[in-house]
């Protein structure tokens, strides 16, 4: 994988840059939406790719290794083939899904003890097989075995907890470096930087990182509980370290406004499921703020979803219409609002790498956070 650095904010952090892989090329920063059993939901890969104008989704290595299951999967040919996306591919490690499961899960040095949630069947996850199981996947970024803290986490655990992700992350890389994708495309670690909202510990983990060399490094364990402020105190920690030439991951964060402020803070590439999940809940999050399309005031509104929207179906249809669809559980209504959000997501992203090239971004943040936290 490649990384060039096109331009700086002269005034911020904010970077535009663009990734190289052997699926295409990546312009940052980047939206990926989330297509955790190895679709985007109620979104078609043409969908994607002509109106959304993906340019990488995340696949979630937990979830489709318990179904479909890595027989279907490398029987496929991959990923890419199973699901027909033949664009840059990332899969997180699975870590998080793991450690989610608190009650149904048990942490040893040599991995991860659980139960799946779909059958309770016992799995065993260790650095190695996660590895293994994101080489079988095909994606091309594939993620370290970490633990992922609480945001509230108390400073003892949360050192134990960033050590023993420090050792899993050797053996990842260890595993990494024996092995081969065995669909013949190259595939890129990065590793995760933990360490909760403790300054020291984010500090010690960020250096560690910027030492290996990786193709690309991943900020964890945020948006997971702490005070907003934390988040961004701990990416701007993190950034001043990372390598400059090296493209930056700050994974689940996915507000709006967060990303945007992250983007000010050095941060590439984003995924969270938000845009989907709250676009099924009725979540429109548009240029002049966020319409709850199951509120009454829409019911008689017979003007666009969006006048200058991102995606063709912002016009196509009316808010009257979306309103219906969604309060009476059509699908096209969780359709249309997802395609609707995911478009957003990523224009809002081609916006401010536009900004930064121009030499804007300082000017333009400020009114678009304010924009995208209003409630219509």
């Amino acid at each position: 994988m490649d990384f060039q650095l096109i331009h700086t904010d002269a005034k911020s952090s904010a970077r535009a840059g663009l990734i190289k892989t052997d699926h295409g090329e990546i312009e940052t920063p980047v939206f990926m939406p989330v297509g955790t059993v190895g679709s985007v939901k109620a979104v078609h890969v043409y969908e994607l790719k002509e109106d959304i104008g993906a340019e990488i989704i995340l696949g979630n290595t937990y979830h489709l290794y318990l179904r479909p299951g890595l027989d279907i999967i490398k029987g496929a040919g991959g990923l890419h083939k199973f699901n027909s996306w033949n664009k840059p591919m990332l899969t997180d490690s699975g870590g998080f899904q793991v450690f989610s499961l608190s009650e149904n899960r048990k942490l040893t040095e040599e991995g991860a003890k659980f139960r799946s949630h779909i059958d309770g069947s016992k799995h065993f996850f260790t650095p190695e097989k996660v590895i293994d199981i994101q080489r079988t996947i095909g994606a091309d970024i594939i993620m370290a075995f970490d633990e992922c803290t609480p945001g509230d986490a108390e400073y003892a655990y949360a050192k134990e907890s960033l050590e023993l992700t420090e050792r899993w992350l050797d053996r990842c890389i260890k595993r990494f470096n024996e092995t081969e994708c065995p669909y013949g495309h190259k595939q890129s670690l990065f590793p995760i930087v933990q360490g909760c909202v403790y300054p020291d510990l984010r500090r010690r983990a960020a250096e560690n990182i910027a030492a290996l060399g990786a193709d690309g490094n991943a900020i964890g364990g945020l948006a997971v509980g702490e005070p907003t402020e934390k988040m961004y105190e701990m990416v701007e920690l993190v950034n001043e370290i990372l390598p400059k030439d090296k493209p930056r991951y700050l994974m689940g964060v996915g507000k709006p406004e967060n990303m945007l402020e992250a983007i000010e803070r050095g941060v590439d590439m984003f995924d969270c499921i938000m845009p989907t999940r709250n676009g099924r809940n009725g979540q429109i999050f548009t240029k002049q703020g966020i319409m709850n399309m199951r509120n009454e005031k829409w019911k008689n509104d017979f003007s666009p979803i969006e006048e200058d929207g991102a995606s063709y179906l912002d016009t196509l249809y009316s808010k009257a219409y979306l309103r219906h669809l969604i309060n009476s559980n059509e699908i096209l209504g969780l359709q249309i609002a997802s395609i609707h959000n995911l478009a957003f997501y990523i224009w809002l992203m081609k916006e401010a790498r536009k900004h930064i090239i121009e030499g804007t971004f300082s000017q333009w943040k400020p009114g678009m956070v304010e924009n995208v936290t209003r409630r219509l």
